[in-house]
């Protein structure tokens, strides 16, 4: 029997009365709650998460720029110190091996925050195309990372530090925060999983058990609750933000998952893969990712496939009834020419086929 991993938190959410699952091989909360109570109070208020099990891998050394150059399939070149950037990384098929974060600290020195069940493959693959120059470092076991998501985030975590968090504006961060009572620096970035203004916090275990606490204390009278992985997924489904296994894997490239604003083909610099996205980009994909919302009474889960009168055009890569929407809802891969709005598809949901109608996506935005 395979032991699971655990993150530093877990005995603090275990204290909470949470549901734990095996995730990747991690145990993990699903729920605290429930998933509709830990949503909404995120889209409405604020959510705690422990997202410590993803993993961090340290890219360094003179030629750390040029190699996640011809690494990744976004423009590392127009980041500068404190700003983040989403990208992809892909086989020479255009595949792809995981959509992460990169933080640029300097020229010479990044963190790639990678996907939990892919770091032990993502670290090997980096790993293996690093030139002499480049050092490699798997430092995931140095973090506690939590995520702190809703309109009320930045209000419950300004009153922990006084770091003006204002002027931390999307996909930029800080390296050096100090919250009250918490030894040691944090990351802090204005990213999130969710849909929803937020942060994402990296520090030490010992300080992330400290801030768990602290902001949960500190939230408690605005209604900040801890949220599993649950309600992670139905928020960042509704947002229409890819999860690996699902919108993206080995035999999905970004450009069929929707993601091509994080792929630049437009440059001289070659990366892995770019013949392949970049005839793609430039000439269409023979699939692509579409919304569906169910016109029939059912649910629309992952593996489903997806029809046009007798003829299978794809299949469904995430769905739930939207906690926000209230509608039965999916996001679907299939063949281009059937990917038009409006045009209706049936899904095979057990023994029936069931109506259902190619809508917009994100199914959520939020009001800024």
């Amino acid at each position: 029997m395979t032991t699971l991993k655990r993150t530093p938190l877990f005995e603090r959410y275990k204290q909470k009365g949470a549901k734990t699952v095996d995730f990747g091989g991690w145990e993990m909360p699903v729920q605290f709650s429930s998933i509709l109570e830990e949503h909404e109070a995120t889209r409405t208020k604020a959510g705690l998460f422990d997202v410590s099990h993803m993993g961090e891998i340290h890219v360094s050394g003179a030629g750390a720029e040029d190699f996640l150059q011809s690494l990744l399939t976004n423009d590392i070149k127009k980041l500068t110190p404190n700003r983040a950037q989403y990208t992809v990384m892909c086989y020479e098929n255009g595949g792809t091996v995981d959509d992460l974060i990169v933080y640029k600290y300097s020229d010479s020195s990044y963190l790639l925050v990678v996907n939990a069940a892919n770091t032990d493959k993502d670290f090997q693959w980096v790993n293996k195309h690093a030139p002499s120059d480049v050092s490699v470092q798997d430092v995931s076991g140095d973090y506690v990372q939590l995520a702190l998501q809703g309109p009320k985030a930045e209000a419950i975590l300004q009153r922990l530090t006084d770091t003006k968090l204002d002027e931390i504006k999307f996909f930029r961060f800080e390296p050096q925060v100090t919250f009250h009572g918490v030894n040691g620096t944090a990351l802090v970035s204005r990213t999130g999983y969710t849909g929803e203004d937020g942060f994402e916090i990296y520090l030490s275990p010992e300080g992330g058990q400290k801030l768990w606490d602290a902001i949960l204390a500190e939230g408690e009278t605005e209604g900040v609750v801890p949220v599993g992985l649950g309600a992670r997924d139905t928020l960042r489904f509704e947002a229409n933000l890819a999860l690996y296994g699902q919108e993206l894997s080995s035999e999905i490239t970004p450009i069929e998952a929707g993601i091509g604003f994080a792929v630049k083909t437009d440059g001289d610099e070659e990366f892995i893969g770019k013949s392949v996205l970049k005839e793609q980009k430039d000439n269409g994909a023979k699939r692509k990712l579409v919304g569906i919302e169910m016109i029939d009474k059912g649910i629309p889960r992952n593996g489903y496939a997806v029809f046009v009168g007798e003829e299978e055009i794809g299949f469904v890569t995430s769905g739930t009834q939207s906690p926000t929407l209230k509608k039965n809802v999916g996001l679907a891969l299939i063949q281009a020419p059937y990917a038009e709005l409006g045009n209706e598809v049936t899904v095979q949901v057990r023994k029936r086929k069931l109506q259902a109608q190619i809508v917009r996506t994100p199914f959520y935005k939020r009001n800024k």
